[in-house]
C-alpha cells in the first residue's frame, strides 16, 4: 500500500518471488500519472461536477469514483437506475432523424446547442444524463455546492491516483470531503499532516480562514481547537501577521476575547486597529470609529499602562473619552471603579446574530463559540 503521508511511491520496483523464475513489477507512479492525465481529459471521462458558486468544471471517470468510495456509488449508480431518475431514449428514428439533421447543419449552429444544452445543465440542481450521439456512452453532469473547487478537485485527483499534495489553505477542506465522502485514507492522511506540524504561525490564519466556509462540518471542530490552542500559545506573533486582517471579523473577536491569549492589552488593540483600517481601505465610507468599537470589548484598556494610553491611544480618537478616563480611575484607585464600567459596551457580543459552532476542548472542558457571520461590518 502507499504512504500517503509521505506520498512515496516505488518507481520501477522489482522483486523476485519465492520462485525466482518470476519477478513482479511496479510502477505506481507511472500509473498515478496516466490516471491524473485521464481525468485531466474530459472527452476521456463520462461525468463533470460543476463545483462552487461559480460552477467550475471538475472531470472524472464514474466508475472510478465508485470503485474508490461508496458514497460515489451510491450517488451515481443506485440513484440513478432509481424510476425517477430514469431518462428513456427517443425512438432510433427519430435520433437517426436528428443526427442526419445536424450533419447538415453549419458549425455555428452546432455551437449555438452546445451552449444551450450547457445552459440547461447549470439550471438544473441533479444529476442529468445528456445523450450526445446514439451508441456513445452517456455523460453526466452533477452540481457540487458543499466544497470549493480547489478541495474538490483535490479530492478527485486523490480518488483517480491515490496520490494528493496537501496544503494548509484547502487542508480543512479536503479532510471534510474526505469524511463526506467516505475516503478514510485521505483522511488519515490529513489527520497525519496535522501532526507533522502543519499548524504554524504562517499557516494558522489561513486555516482560520478556510473555517469559514465548512463551519457545518464535524471535522472542522477538532482543526479550529488546536489552531486556536496554537493561537493562544503564540499570540504576539499571530496578533503582528499582516495575514491578520484577511480574518473575518466574527474570527478576530473570537481570538482577542479568548483569556488564554497570550499577549499584552496594547499588542491586541494595535491588531484591531490593524485590521480596522484594512477594512476601511476596502470599504469606502465605514468610519474606522465605528469599526473598532467592535473590538474594544476584548481589550482590557485598565491593564494599559497610562502613559500609553494618553500617548498612543487617546490621539488616536478611535477610542471613548470615557473608556480612558476610567482605565486611568482603575489605575489610580481599583475600587473607585466598577468593573463593568471598564467595557461599558461588554453587551455587544452577545447581541451579534448568526450560525455558531461549539467547539468542546478536551483539555480543560471550556467552550469556545465560532460565529460564521455577525455584524454588518464583517468580511
Amino acid at each position: 500500500m502507499p504512504d500517503l503521508q509521505s506520498g512515496v511511491y516505488p518507481i520501477g520496483t522489482d522483486s523476485l518471488s519465492q520462485d525466482e523464475s518470476e519477478s513482479i513489477f511496479e510502477n505506481k507512479t507511472g500509473l498515478a500519472e496516466d490516471l491524473k492525465f485521464l481525468a485531466s481529459m474530459p472527452e476521456l471521462c463520462d461525468i463533470t461536477f460543476l463545483v462552487g458558486e461559480t460552477r467550475e468544471p471538475v472531470c472524472a471517470v464514474k466508475a472510478i469514483l465508485a470503485a474508490r468510495s461508496r458514497i460515489f456509488y451510491k450517488l451515481l449508480y443506485q440513484q440513478q437506475a432509481s424510476p425517477q431518475r430514469k431518462n428513456p431514449q427517443p425512438p432510433p428514428v427519430r435520433e437517426n432523424k436528428l443526427r442526419l439533421f445536424l450533419k447538415r447543419s453549419s458549425e455555428p449552429l452546432l455551437n449555438l446547442q452546445n451552449e444551450s444544452q450547457k445552459r440547461t445543465l447549470i439550471s438544473q440542481q441533479t444529476l442529468m444524463p445528456t445523450i450526445f450521439e446514439p451508441g456513445c456512452q452517456t455523460h453526466q453532469t452533477l452540481i457540487i455546492e458543499e466544497f470549493e473547487p480547489d478541495v474538490f478537485r483535490q479530492m478527485i485527483e486523490y480518488v483517480h491516483t491515490g496520490n494528493v499534495t496537501l496544503q494548509p489553505r484547502t487542508l480543512l477542506g479536503v479532510m471534510n470531503a474526505a469524511d463526506y465522502y467516505g475516503l478514510e485514507e485521505l483522511k488519515r492522511a490529513c489527520n497525519g499532516f496535522v501532526q507533522q506540524g502543519c499548524i504554524t504561525v504562517d499557516t494558522v490564519c489561513a486555516l482560520l480562514s478556510s473555517a469559514e466556509k465548512y463551519i457545518q462540518y464535524k471535522c472542522t471542530k477538532s482543526l479550529v481547537q488546536k489552531v486556536l490552542e496554537f493561537v493562544d500559545e503564540h499570540g504576539t506573533e499571530v496578533l503582528n501577521l499582516g495575514s491578520f486582517t484577511l480574518l473575518p471579523q466574527h474570527v478576530v473577536r473570537l481570538i482577542l476575547a479568548r483569556e488564554e491569549l497570550r499577549a499584552e492589552e496594547f499588542t491586541k488593540f494595535q491588531a484591531a486597529l490593524m485590521w480596522s483600517k484594512k477594512f476601511c481601505d476596502y470599504n469606502p465610507g465605514t468610519n474606522l470609529k465605528d469599526i473598532m468599537g467592535t473590538f474594544l470589548p476584548n481589550i482590557a484598556f485598565h491593564k494599559i499602562p497610562a502613559n500609553v494610553l494618553m500617548r498612543e491611544i487617546y490621539p488616536l480618537n478611535v477610542v471613548p473619552y470615557t473608556i480612558i478616563m476610567n482605565a486611568l480611575a482603575y489605575q489610580a484607585d481599583p475600587t473607585s471603579i466598577d468593573q463593568q464600567d471598564l467595557s461599558p459596551n461588554n453587551n455587544r457580543i452577545k447581541k451579534s446574530q448568526g450560525r455558531s459552532m461549539s467547539i468542546q476542548s478536551s483539555d480543560n472542558g471550556s467552550n469556545i463559540t465560532l460565529l460564521s457571520s455577525g455584524s454588518s461590518g464583517e468580511h
